[in-house]
């Protein structure tokens, strides 16, 4: 059975939308047992207030063992400095739920609170990888092709990056994309402003011969932001700034385009007849192109599959970033990533 240390305090739309996807979860994966972490009072107040199926599910699901409150009396707010937050606030929700992780009563840790908060309690608490210099934040992100969705690191953990972090970032999203998401071998691209090896910044300049060392990894070279969403390209490397300015320019540019298609689709009776005729081809398309199905992001380099939800993540997105843990938990990410790190180290050396 896989132990999900659920912090129900985190997000936007806390406790309530965490605690039905929670409930979701213990009753709708299977092997699973959610540690739902939080003040107990509110938790309880939401178990109270559930619709009755749903609420028969949660009463179930805690006389099984499958679902389980666990108090901690302090919030790390979304606005808090993160670095404040962990340290001062021990007992916060999202510190709870990593300590669980660090004694062995948890095997993964989701969170939709303040990432940064989730970022330096993880490092804080279960320490690196051997070998990894900085962890990074790995987002999925559907693609022209839905069976092959793709994973931009670092999202947002590293601002200013050295090429060897680079190098460790493609590693590790190379094993992560092998064992979750089921990629053979996995296409990884150096997001830069050219695809000659010569274009970019002097960081990319740099990195784009380390990684073409690199062993066991399918490096394909520079790739641009036209290329992110053609569907050959598995994993794209960057340092956290434009990995962050990616995710959030793809996210409020899908946004804007439902908003501009619904607008135009009635403007005149044809266009709203049209639109009626496409209602399916409409709805398809807005279920591949929902970010809340591939879960939340792994923050790869640390010893213990962590993931990192949207701060406005519904009971959905808490159920699939759930889903995507238990993935990585019994994939064993961190046995992966921490082999190949070694093996890449040795081969440094022998150079």
């Amino acid at each position: 059975m896989t132990r999900i240390a659920l912090d129900a305090m985190g997000g936007d739309n806390a406790p309530e939308q965490i605690v039905i996807g929670a409930v979701e979860a213990a009753v709708g994966l299977p092997d699973v047992q959610i540690l739902l972490v939080g003040q107990l009072s509110k938790i309880q107040a939401e178990l109270d207030r559930l619709p009755s199926e749903l609420k028969a599910d949660s009463r179930r699901a805690i006389e099984s063992g499958l679902l389980e409150v666990i108090h901690a009396p302090d919030i790390a707010e979304m606005d808090e400095s993160p670095v404040d937050a962990v340290r001062k606030k021990k007992d916060c929700s999202i510190n709870v739920a990593m300590r669980l992780v660090k004694e062995g009563r948890a095997d993964v840790f989701v969170s939709a609170g303040n990432s940064g908060a989730v970022a330096t309690s993880a490092i804080l608490t279960l320490g690196r990888i051997p070998g990894v210099k900085r962890p990074a934040i790995a987002t999925v992100l559907p693609n022209r092709n839905p069976k092959r969705p793709l994973m931009v690191l670092d999202a947002g953990a590293n601002m200013d990056c050295h090429p060897e972090w680079l190098v460790q970032f493609a590693i590790m999203g190379n094993a992560y994309s092998k064992a979750v998401l089921k990629r053979g071998v996995p296409a990884i691209g150096l997001v830069s402003v050219g695809t000659e090896d010569c274009k970019g910044n002097e960081m990319t300049k740099a990195t784009f011969p380390l990684l073409k060392e690199v062993k066991d990894i399918n490096f394909v070279g520079n790739i641009e932001g036209k290329d992110l969403f053609k569907g050959h390209i598995d994993v794209a490397v960057c340092d956290g700034f434009v990995g962050n300015v990616v995710l959030k320019t793809t996210e409020s540019f899908a946004k804007a385009t439902g908003h501009w298609l619904k607008k135009e689709c009635f403007k005149g009776p044809l266009r709203v007849l049209g639109a009626l005729l496409l209602k399916g081809a409409f709805h398809s398309l807005k279920r591949q192109l929902d970010p809340e199905v591939y879960g939340g992001a792994p923050l790869l380099g640390v010893p213990g599959a962590v993931l990192i939800g949207h701060g406005s993540s519904s009971h959905k997105a808490i159920y699939y970033a759930v889903k995507a843990g238990v993935a990585a938990a019994t994939n064993d990410v961190t046995g992966l990533i921490a082999k190949a790190i070694a093996e890449h180290a040795e081969d440094q050396k022998q150079k």
